[in-house]
């Protein structure tokens, strides 16, 4: 009897580690179907797609220019994947929400009611840094970039360096927009103080500057476009976390 005992929580404990796995297999299923499903459905559209993505190059190429493939697959390669990044992109609330469904019931419920809001407005702000570097920061960075070439030198774009070229770009400014969210997370956590990073402002700015410096062309426009988002989402971030803040103590208080 005493031998049986013993086994019964290791037994549970292994059927429990089983139903993760299998849990973990179907969410995992569920992901790759929801991008298979996006992909399907952009796929007959994946000429004209890249396309839009190469309009701010394109339109300030010099008369007479245009892209080039240098590779024999490529016109259909690149095309191809990018459509696969942009489904993967465009999947990613649905990516966040199994990932979500999967960890929450491990969560304590203060864990919930934080990580919740910070993955919604993280995702929010990654698409709004794409966003920012397609609108604003490709065209002027395009303008002033083709505008330099020395004469006689023809600009001419290979299809592939320009689609990892842009997808480095997105990624910069995906990454640099989630600076409230690290703020306001490092505040809540009590790792930090809003008065610590005040005080740490000019570090920041410069911070930011380098930052722009390494991740975007070598140019003053580009690295002045991702540097100053940075510094003012940053204070952004640092007026939110002191109302949060603020939010927090009156509750704990109240309790």
């Amino acid at each position: 009897m005493a031998q049986n005992d013993a086994s019964g929580p290791e037994s549970q404990k292994e059927d429990s580690f089983i139903s993760h796995l299998v849990e973990l297999r179907d969410r995992l299923i569920r992901i790759v179907l929801g991008v298979l499903a996006i992909f399907l459905c952009l796929f007959p559209f994946a000429n004209p797609i890249y396309s839009f993505l190469a309009g701010p190059l394109t339109r300030n190429l010099p008369v007479g220019s245009s892209m080039i493939a240098i590779d024999v697959a490529s016109p259909f390669l690149i095309p191809f994947k990018l459509v696969l990044l942009l489904s993967i992109v465009l999947a990613v609330p649905w990516i966040l929400y199994q990932v979500w469904a999967f960890i929450a019931p491990g969560l304590y419920q203060q864990e919930r009611q934080m990580a919740f809001p910070v993955v919604i407005a993280g995702t929010c702000l990654f698409y709004l840094g794409m966003a920012f570097a397609y609108y604003v920061m490709f065209p002027l960075a395009f303008g002033f970039l083709t505008g330099h070439a020395p004469q006689g030198v023809e600009v001419m774009t290979d299809i592939a360096r320009y689609l990892d070229f842009v997808i480095v770009i997105f990624l910069a400014f995906g990454i640099a927009f989630q600076v409230p969210v690290v703020t306001i997370v490092l505040v809540m956590l009590e790792i930090v103080t809003p008065q610590d990073l005040a005080a740490k402002r000019s570090y920041v700015i410069v911070g930011a500057f380098v930052i722009g410096m390494v991740l975007t062309p070598p140019d003053v426009i580009s690295q002045t476009l991702l540097a100053v988002p940075m510094c003012i989402l940053f204070e952004g971030g640092l007026i939110l976390s002191r109302v949060m803040l603020r939010r927090k103590h009156q509750h704990q208080e109240a309790d």
